[in-house]
This record gives structure tokens, C-alpha cells and sequence, in this order.
């Protein structure tokens, strides 16, 4: 039986107007604090506020949600802060506040950031699946997830797992917005964040004053069928790599490699002896179809990671997997999603909406057909239910400025997202990055556009010139690194 953080993140790898004035009546249960936040040298401000687990219910069962405020540089212009709604769904906004802090400095010059883990993930009532004691990312794969590993996971879960969804989550954010005193207030949603921004956008448009979507999630689009867009992704890393001379010469057959690699894989799993990437010991690594797909993937989301693909794939191709394992060892130090949440969002909101000609269309590709299809299949018939009503899934309209954001290569949320948001909302701007890969917005022309963008909230009148400097994707062409 396998609960695995990293297999989790592999496989992936949003209106009560009324409720605006319920949201200060909540200041009560605000409790604020200077803090320290590791990664962070600053002081900064931590707190919790309770709300209701169930807002139907305002007297009945309470939750904190937790939250922390990065204090902006300069805080003499008084600007609205910007609040960060996280990816996943299951990311902790709060848990990587060092990472945002680094990646938003234009931002935080003149405004605070707000970083609310959203309810199931961090400190605000985490739904999270313990690993199973002894299980090692090098020796287990993605096709020993049975209904054993969900019903374990299940058992782990606290509370009404029907009230973790979108929009209370949004009714969470707006109760912090109101709780710290702030009238109005930016967001900026990265992945699944631009789903509960939009919905953000459709209960409490009257507490937004601009918004930024990086990589959208659009309403429209069911989260889960990922075939298609990560084939496209890596194609297009196939053809960039053909068009990059030393890429070429290194790795001219790449294609079929991966194919071959693949095939190899196709019926039994390649177990090998490896240096742990970490420890220096030997350790059995045990490498199926899935985990090789499933890895190649995880490494699509990132310019940095993909310069490193072709290498990945002919060095398995030669029977080395070695760089594969150092890939694993990275994924097993970094941070996980809170996959009760992941589930309990994805399979309630998203994959009821998904029927079997979709699961058929977006199979049929080229780089790992059904394999993003798995986990769903396999958590989602068995996981507790509950249902948002159909005005949930109606294209949002509200007349915010917005401005749109997408990586050209991204595998997960490809600009045709964004496109569904620009073509809904009436003042927006969709902005599309080439050779940028998942959530572009930190990189240094994005943000800086970004943060043009929320001073002057107008999404028509920006300046893009720096869009024509991003350089073309280069790849790593030997084991000393050398691109």
C-alpha cells in the first residue's frame, strides 16, 4: 500500500453578497502577531482567524484559517496589498512565503503581501494523507495505487470534508481581506489560484480592484485531463531541441529514444542498482512506465527543469538512469500538496463534468496517453461526494481589470485557458510568454508588467517590449552540465 506526497505530486504534478458585512463582524476571532517565517529574515505579521466550517451553520463548528503578511518595503504610498491565492488546489500560500517574497520584490517594494493558506492545506485545517512508514520514492510506483492507499488516506481526514470546496475557500479570503481592514484589495492566482480567483471575482467583485491570472485554470475547463496538453508541451520541447544545434547533434533521434524507453517499460518495470542521490549508498531503483512518464512530466512545468529532459531521456535510452533518480531525490526534498484537499476539490468539482468521449480525446496522444488519467480514476469513484450548483460553472463577468497570463510551453494550463477568461471578462488582457513554461508570472519580465499593471490598472496600456527578449529554450547536451 502506497501514500505518496510524491507520487501525489507527480500525477499532477474557485455568491453571498451579503456576506461582505458578515465579514467584519469576524474581527473578533482575528488574532495577529509579529513573527519570523523560515527562509525569511524580515519580520513579518502571523495570524489566524476563525470562521465557520460550514457558513451555513455561523454558530456551529469553527476553523482557523491561518495566514501571514509580508510587509511591503515602502509603505508610505499606502497601495492596496496584493493577496496570493495558491496553486494545487492543496499548495500552502503560507508555506512558501520565501520563495513569493523573492519572486514578487517589484510588488512588495509598495504593498503588502497576503499569503492565507487556504482551508485543507498548512495551518487552516489540513487535509493531508501521512506516508507510509518505510515507503521510498526510488522503490514504489504509480501503478501500485489501490483502493486500500485511498481508503487509508480517507481515514486520515477530519470534518465535513463538503464544506473544504472553492467557494468557501473564497469566503475564507474574503473574511481575511475584511478582518485586516482592507476595503479593496489585488489578487494574483497562480494554477488552480486563478480558478478561486475567478470565483473570487464572481462572489465579491466590490472587494477587487485589479487581478492578475497566471496560468488559468478557466471555469470552463475540468481540471484532470492533462494528455493532451502535456503532449503538446513536450513536442514542443522535442522541436525546440531540433532547432537548437547542439541539441540536435547531441540528441538526434530523441524522439524515437523516448519511444523506445517507453516500449521497454511498456510490460514490466526495469529495476537497477544506483548511488542514492542523497545518502551515497547503494539503492534499488525500480523505474514502470508510469514513474518515467509521470517524472518527464513533472519536469515540463519548469524552463529550467526541461533544459535537462533530452538528457533524462538518452541517458534511460543507453540504460543509465541515474538522472532520473537525481530527478527523484529533488522531488523528495521539495514540498507536497495536501492531496486530501487536491481530491476532495478536484473529484467534487471537476471530474464529474469529465465524460468518457473526453477521457478518450485527451488519451490519444503522443507522449503519455492515459497516464495523467490514473490517480482520478482510481480515488475519485470512492471519495465523498457533494455538489456546487451550475451556477458555479457559468464564464465569469465581472468588469474588474484583469490581466492574463500564460507560458506558451506550459503543459498543464496552455494558452487556449486563457483564452477563455480574456474572452469572458470585459476589460482584460491576456499576455502570452513564449518559451515560458507553468506560472511565468515571478520571472523578470512578467513581473515587472505585473506591477506596472496594478498601479495603473489598465491592462491595454502596459509596457510588453521586454516580451521579445525571452530567449529561446537550450538543453543540457552532456552529464557535466554543459548547455
Amino acid at each position: 500500500m502506497i501514500i505518496m506526497r510524491e507520487y501525489w505530486k507527480k500525477i499532477l504534478t474557485i455568491g453571498l453578497l451579503a456576506y461582505s458585512s458578515q465579514s467584519f463582524a469576524l474581527t473578533e476571532k482575528l488574532t495577529i502577531e509579529d513573527c519570523h517565517i523560515d527562509g525569511i529574515k524580515q519580520q513579518v505579521k502571523c495570524g489566524t482567524l476563525q470562521v465557520p466550517e460550514n457558513y451555513q451553520q455561523p454558530n456551529g463548528t469553527q476553523i482557523n484559517i491561518n495566514f501571514a503578511v509580508i510587509p511591503a518595503i515602502d509603505r508610505t504610498q499606502n497601495k492596496e496589498p496584493l493577496m496570493f491565492l495558491a496553486g494545487g488546489p492543496g499548495q500552502a500560500a503560507a508555506e512558501i512565503a520565501a520563495t513569493l517574497r523573492q519572486g514578487f520584490t517589484e510588488v512588495r517594494k509598495t504593498r503588502d503581501l497576503i499569503l492565507v493558506d487556504q482551508r485543507g492545506t498548512g495551518k487552516s485545517h489540513p487535509l493531508q494523507c501521512d506516508e507510509v512508514e518505510g515507503n521510498s520514492p526510488y522503490t514504489s510506483i504509480p501503478e501500485e495505487l489501490d483502493l486500500e492507499d485511498v481508503k487509508q488516506c480517507l481515514a486520515q481526514l477530519e470534518g465535513d470534508l463538503s464544506q473544504y470546496n472553492t467557494e468557501n475557500a473564497i469566503r475564507d479570503f474574503d473574511a481575511v481581506r475584511a478582518a485586516l481592514g482592507h476595503e479593496k484589495i489585488t489578487i494574483y492566482g497562480g494554477s488552480y489560484g486563478t480558478r478561486a480567483g475567478l470565483v473570487y471575482m464572481r462572489m465579491f467583485p466590490q472587494s477587487l480592484s485589479a487581478v492578475v491570472l497566471d496560468s488559468v485554470g478557466p471555469i470552463e475547463v475540468p481540471i484532470g485531463t492533462f494528455g493532451q496538453s502535456s503532449a503538446r508541451s513536450f513536442n514542443m520541447l522535442l522541436a525546440h531541441c531540433m532547432e537548437e544545434e547542439s541539441c540536435k547533434q547531441a540528441y538526434p533521434d530523441l524522439a524515437q529514444e523516448f519511444a523506445t524507453v517507453i516500449e521497454r517499460l511498456e510490460e514490466n518495470p526495469i529495476t537497477v542498482t544506483i548511488t542514492h542521490p542523497r545518502l551515497g549508498t547503494p539503492t534499488e531503483f525500480v523505474i514502470s512506465r508510469l514513474k518515467f512518464i509521470s517524472t518527464i512530466r513533472m519536469q515540463l512545468y519548469s524552463v529550467e527543469m526541461r533544459t535537462m529532459v533530452p538528457l533524462i531521456i538518452h541517458q534511460a535510452f543507453l540504460g543509465n538512469f541515474a538522472p532520473l533518480a537525481g530527478l527523484t531525490a529533488a522531488q523528495e526534498s521539495s514540498m507536497g500538496m495536501y492531496v486530501g484537499l487536491l481530491f476532495n476539490i478536484v473529484c467534487n468539482e471537476d471530474l464529474p463534468r469529465i465524460s468518457d468521449e473526453m477521457w478518450r480525446k485527451d488519451a490519444d496522444n503522443n507522449f503519455g496517453q492515459d497516464a495523467s488519467h490514473l490517480a482520478w480514476k482510481t480515488v475519485c469513484p470512492i471519495w465523498p461526494q457533494y455538489r456546487l450548483g451550475e451556477s458555479f460553472y457559468q464564464a465569469v463577468t465581472a468588469d474588474i481589470p484583469t490581466l492574463i497570463i500564460s507560458g506558451d510551453v506550459d503543459p498543464v494550463t496552455p494558452p487556449s485557458n486563457g483564452d477563455y477568461a480574456d474572452k469572458s471578462l470585459p476589460n482584460s488582457k491576456h499576455i502570452i510568454l513564449k518559451n515560458s513554461a507553468h506560472t511565468p508570472g515571478p520571472s523578470t519580465c512578467a513581473i515587472d508588467i505585473i506591477d506596472e499593471f496594478l498601479t495603473k490598472k489598465d491592462p491595454n496600456d502596459l509596457d510588453e517590449s521586454c516580451l521579445e527578449k525571452i530567449p529561446s529554450e537550450s538543453f543540457m547536451t552532456s552529464l557535466n552540465g554543459s548547455i
